[in-house]
C-alpha cells in the first residue's frame, strides 16, 4: 500500500510542469513548484519506511522460520534427555553436573543431537559457527561442516597464540574472560553461539558481546541442556535461546 502511494505521488510531480496556469497569477507557479518539492519529499520518506517494512518482515519471517513450535517435541529429544547422566557433589558439593560423555557414547543419541541442530540452522545464511570452550567444540564443528559454516572458537585467555580480542565476564567471586582470534570473523557475517549447557547464562552473553563488537549479527543461541532455575536466558538480552532439554538438576 505504502508503495502504491509512492508511485502515485511521484506521478502527480512529473505531470505538475504539464498543467496550464493562469496568467495573472505570478504566485501559482511557485506555489505548484512548492507543493511538488513536498509531495516529493513525503514520497520519498514512504519509501524509505516501504523498504524498512519489507526488511522487517523478511527478517521476522526467518526468526519465525528458526523458532520451533514448543507445544510439540521432536521425537529424538527423550533418548537425548536420557542419554545425559546428572551426576552429584561434582566438580563440589551441591552442585548436580550435567555430563554428555555418555550422551557422546550413545552414536544414535549423538547423532540426532546435532542432525536437530542443523536442520534448524541449515539454509538460514549462517556464515560462522562459534564454539564457547570446552564443551561447544564437541557439537560446534561438525554442526559448521553440515551447514557450510565456518568455526570460530572461542577460547578462555591465553588458548588462542595469535593476536586476540577479548570480552570479560563476572563470576561468582571475581571476573573471567573469553577471547577470540583477530579476523577469525568478519562485520555483517552471521552466526550462531554453541555450547553444551547455559546455565547463569555469563558466559554466552560474553560471547554475545564480542563478536558483536566486531560487527557480527547473532542469529541465535544454541545449548543442549539448559537449567532454568539459574535465569541464564535473561543474560542474553533479545537474542534467543535455543535448547534440546531442560533440566531441574542445578
Amino acid at each position: 500500500m505504502l508503495f502504491l502511494l509512492y508511485i502515485l505521488l511521484l506521478s502527480l510531480c512529473h505531470r505538475a510542469p504539464a498543467i496550464r496556469l493562469p496568467s495573472n497569477n505570478s504566485k501559482t507557479p511557485f506555489l505548484l513548484r512548492s507543493v511538488c518539492v513536498s509531495l516529493h519529499l513525503i514520497s520519498y520518506h514512504l519509501a524509505l519506511l516501504f523498504f524498512r517494512r519489507v526488511n522487517s518482515s523478511k527478517a521476522s519471517r526467518d526468526s519465525e522460520t528458526m523458532a520451533t513450535k514448543e507445544d510439540v517435541q521432536d521425537p529424538r529429544i527423550p533418548k537425548i534427555a536420557s542419554s545425559i547422566r546428572v551426576i552429584p557433589d561434582f566438580p563440589k558439593p551441591g552442585i548436580m553436573f550435567q555430563d554428555i560423555t555418555t550422551l557422546l557414547l550413545d552414536t544414535e543419541a549423538f547423532k540426532d543431537t546435532i542432525d536437530i541442530f542443523v536442520e534448524r540452522y541449515k539454509g538460514k545464511g549462517i556464515s560462522v559457527v562459534a564454539g564457547v570452550e570446552a564443551r561447544g567444540f564437541i557439537f560446534g564443528p561438525p554442526i559448521a561442516l553440515a551447514i557450510g559454516a565456518k568455526f570460530v572458537p572461542l577460547r578462555k585467555p591465553k588458548k588462542l597464540p595469535g593476536k586476540v580480542i577479548s570480552e570479560e565476564y563476572s563470576l561468582e567471586y571475581g571476573t573471567d574472560k573469553i577471547e577470540m582470534h583477530v579476523g577469525a570473523v568478519e562485520p555483517g557475517e552471521r552466526a550462531i553461539i554453541i555450547d553444551d549447557l547455559i546455565a547463569t547464562g555469563g558466559t554466552l552473553a560474553a560471547a554475545i558481546r564480542l563478536l558483536e563488537r566486531v560487527g557480527v549479527t547473532i542469529a541465535e543461541c544454541a545449548c543442549v541442556i539448559e537449567l532454568p532455575v539459574l535465569k541464564g536466558r535473561e543474560k542474553l538480552g533479545e537474542t534467543p535461546l535455543f535448547i534440546l532439554v531442560t533440566s531441574d538438576a542445578a
